[in-house]
């Protein structure tokens, strides 16, 4: 894994990783209070605080996986 993104795509993955992480929250908390239902709310629970971590740590790495499979990005 060698760096192939800049400064500037590194903070774009870093902010969309904490706000994924801030709604997978939110999604938490709607699903423990039952505004929407148990399977389909802790499966968007995982999905998005998982993803964002994961966008997280791209964005420490200094590395996209969407680069990395040769996919050109605007950032």
């Amino acid at each position: 894994m060698e760096c192939n993104i800049n400064q500037k795509g590194r903070l774009a993955r870093l902010y969309t990783g904490i706000i994924a992480i801030v709604f997978g929250i939110a999604l938490a908390l709607l699903t423990y209070l039952s505004v929407i239902p148990a399977t389909l709310g802790w499966l968007a629970v995982t999905g998005s605080i998982f993803g964002g971590a994961f966008a997280i740590f791209e964005a420490r790495k200094g590395w996209c996986v969407v680069r990395a499979v040769g996919i050109k990005t605007p950032l």
